[in-house]
């Protein structure tokens, strides 16, 4: 689906060492600010701090360059700025059709960056510019960001469960936690509690056996 589409472009450039930009105006600036915090932090499960930045976030940058070139380009000065090929700029627009988000993709476009879009149904051009991305089927800006919230919580949850139980996903674990290297199908004992903290923060059971 959209989603898990969505959760597998953000693995794939975390695992080639990229990085995830991440903008919106209002409450879409709220969540780009919640998603980059769930990366950089971590959203249920202790793992490695992922790479993420809200474009949204400095409201020193954000007025110069309002002030001096304009608000169209908050975002898209940034991306040239910070972005380098084989990074990631999610963009949120409820309306598919923010001047400086459009901005935004295509100054990514320009440095061979992946773009992945999260709008509402008025989106479908925007989209089809993106990667991948979804469009919350509504046309009401509340109802929009309400699932924009729950889509970047599953994403969230999707990643940390890659870093857990994969051996790629492994492989983003840091050396100071990563132990001896796991035989083929069988987790290092820090990949297992790592996996563990991600089913108990779930709410769900862990049962160990030894001797098996």
């Amino acid at each position: 689906c959209a989603i898990a589409t969505a959760a597998e472009l953000i693995l794939s450039v975390l695992r080639r060492n990229g990085k995830v930009l991440l903008c919106g105006n209002g409450g879409s600036a709220a969540d780009a600010q919640h998603f980059a915090a769930e990366l950089v932090g971590r959203f249920e499960s202790n793992r490695a701090p992922l790479p993420a930045i809200a474009l949204t976030a400095d409201t020193a940058i954000i007025t110069a360059i309002g002030n001096d070139y304009g608000f169209e380009r908050v975002f898209s000065r940034q991306v040239e700025a910070l972005g380098q090929p084989g990074d990631l700029l999610v963009a949120i627009t409820t309306s598919g059709g923010s001047p400086n988000v459009l901005a935004a993709v295509a100054a990514a476009r320009a440095k061979r960056m992946h773009v992945l879009g999260l709008t509402g149904s008025d989106g479908a051009a925007f989209l089809a510019s993106c990667d991948a991305g979804v469009a919350v089927p509504s046309e009401v800006t509340a109802r929009i960001q309400e699932l924009h919230i729950a889509i970047i919580h599953i994403v969230c949850e999707v990643v940390e469960q890659e870093i857990a139980t994969s051996d790629a996903g492994r492989a983003l674990i840091p050396a100071s936690v990563a132990s001896a290297p796991a035989e083929p199908k069988l987790f290092t004992m820090a990949g297992a509690l790592v996996w563990r903290d991600a089913c108990r923060a779930r709410k769900k059971t862990v049962v160990w056996t030894n001797g098996v």
